[in-house]
């Protein structure tokens, strides 16, 4: 079979028949025809071998425990930047100049990027999130002025849902760059509460009942054992830290309880917890002589 150059040459060296051609569109066509069969048969590998290694990456996630929105986000990330690679070497097998057409997803690239500054922050925030883990889904929290439980953590925003059931959706350019709270990291809590007893109480009786109290709740941690103490000479009352322990799903649970608890023990006992109050003196004034 004549090569394209001897076809070439053929051509300078006078006109050609129209066999001639054929000839020439039949060499040039099976040239073509071979080069898409090879491009073909190579993209189909590399598809083949890309699918193996995304199964891999997979299942190296799986094991390690990656955060499953990470790990959906990075096995998309990577399948998608592989079949860019296979599709721009198949062109490239094929004859077509990928050099310019780079260059141009490399200008587009640029322009979107520029375009979306704020929701790249907000996809920046999501991957530090997602990769560090300061919080994940089930976690209560407490960032931008909101508190509630971890929903979802999206690419782009975190969901909350507050206290009161409502559901927010806080930036993660702003929790990445912000301070957050997040009241999950350990599965125990030291619950703080303070109370006022008059300053006619006995304080060793009143210590008596706060114990008496806290060891009946069963959420209540025996270890570490709570602290009481008095923390404040108060205008109208003797100030003391209470400090229980207890798991952190029970935290609110027991601080409500303990409050309701207290105050029925108080008065059964005959503690009594003053309000604010204020005497009032009057005076006699003579009047002034004229």
């Amino acid at each position: 079979m004549d090569t394209l150059e001897d076809v070439e040459i053929v051509n300078r060296a006078g006109p050609l028949s129209l066999q001639d051609h054929l000839n020439t569109f039949a060499e040039m066509t099976m040239v073509l025809a071979t080069k898409i069969v090879i491009a073909v048969i190579v993209l189909w590998i590399s598809l083949w071998i890309l699918k193996r290694f995304i199964n891999f990456i997979d299942a190296a996630m799986t094991k390690r425990k990656v955060e499953i929105t990470l790990q959906k986000f990075l096995l998309n990330i990577i399948n998608l930047a592989l079949k860019a690679i296979a599709i721009i070497i198949f062109a490239s097998m094929l004859g077509v100049e990928t050099a310019s057409l780079i260059a141009l997803l490399g200008a587009a690239g640029l322009a979107v990027g520029l375009a979306l500054q704020g929701s790249l922050a907000n996809f920046a925030g999501g991957i530090i999130i997602l990769f560090f883990r300061p919080f994940k889904a089930g976690d209560v929290i407490e960032a931008q002025g909101y508190i509630g439980r971890v929903d979802e953590i999206q690419i782009f925003n975190t969901i909350l849902i507050t206290l009161d059931n409502r559901k927010v959706f806080i930036p993660n350019g702003l929790l990445s760059n912000g301070c957050l709270i997040n009241s999950f990291s350990f599965k125990t809590r030291r619950i703080d509460m303070k109370f006022g007893v008059s300053y006619s109480d006995s304080i060793p009786h009143v210590k008596q009942v706060i114990e008496r109290v806290l060891s009946a709740d069963e959420r209540i941690l025996k270890e570490p054992k709570p602290d009481i103490f008095v923390a404040e000479h108060g205008s109208d009352s003797i100030i003391l830290f209470v400090r229980p322990w207890s798991k952190t799903e029970h935290y609110w649970d027991v601080y409500f309880a303990i409050h309701e608890q207290l105050k029925l023990a108080f008065d059964e006992e005959g503690i009594t917890i003053p309000f604010p109050q204020r005497d009032v003196h009057l005076y006699p004034v003579e009047k002034a002589t004229q």
